[in-house]
């Protein structure tokens, strides 16, 4: 299964994220399929690559907790529903 999870990069105690695609059984810092976006909580900056994470979602990745209030926060979900409300 693949999971849209955080992996921790940076500096200690300046730590930034990328959100990346990962198998499950991988650790935090495993080997990635897709990067697909990063966060900054720091400077509270986020970048995603939203059809990217669409398509990763349409296909059925699922996003742990945290990525998903992130996206939740850039309303990546909103255009999901858009787009598959087209469809039907």
């Amino acid at each position: 299964m693949v999971k849209l999870r955080l992996k921790r990069c940076g500096r200690k105690q300046r730590a930034i994220y990328r959100i990346v695609a990962m198998d499950v059984r991988s650790g935090r810092e495993g080997r990635d399929f897709r990067k697909v976006g990063f966060y900054d909580p720091i400077k509270n900056q986020t970048y995603l690559n939203v059809p990217l994470i669409l398509y990763l979602l349409e296909k059925g990745a699922q996003p742990t907790g945290t990525v998903h209030d992130i996206s939740k926060k850039a309303e990546v979900f909103n255009e999901l529903r858009v787009n598959q409300t087209k469809f039907n």
